[in-house]
């Protein structure tokens, strides 16, 4: 099942029960997932595709109440924290930094890095492989303290 049918149908579910903070996270990932099937010629997102987007939602949603909060308006910053929770429901499981660490090990490995200046051929493989998983800041860093 993709990730649209997913959504459409967790969408029902929350409709029926009128549960507002997961009916407005559900609509967002459904409306995103239009936006990006129009902007492009390419009508089928890939699941990394798909999982970006997850992540882009759920980092939109965290920086928004991290600015509710500041602005002292936490109930604000609680509704965008649930959106958020609804739409990790939908990301696969974070891998934790050893297994990250472990898998840019390989990475390294397999392209024969040696240096900062391979960072870009590392970073490239390690954000395909790791995409969804691992957060992109997490990932530099790493790869940055193996190179260096």
């Amino acid at each position: 099942m993709s990730l649209e049918q997913k959504v459409m149908s967790a969408l029902k579910e929350a409709i029926k029960s009128k549960d507002r903070v997961k009916m407005d996270a559900l609509r967002a990932i459904k409306s995103a997932i239009l936006l990006e099937k129009t902007k492009g010629s390419n009508s089928i997102l890939s699941e990394s595709d798909e999982m970006k987007l997850l992540q882009k939602l759920v980092k939109q949603r965290k920086e928004s109440a991290e600015i509710y909060r500041q602005q002292n308006r936490t109930d604000l910053a609680q509704t965008e924290l649930k959106q958020a929770e609804v739409i990790e429901g939908f990301l696969p499981e974070p891998m934790s930094e050893a297994e990250i660490e472990n898998t840019i090990k390989e990475i390294v490995k397999q392209t024969g890095a040696l240096s900062m200046k391979d960072m870009g051929k590392v970073m490239g493989i390690a954000t395909q492989k790791l995409a969804g998983r691992a957060d992109g800041k997490i990932i530099a860093r790493i790869v940055r303290k193996l190179l260096s």
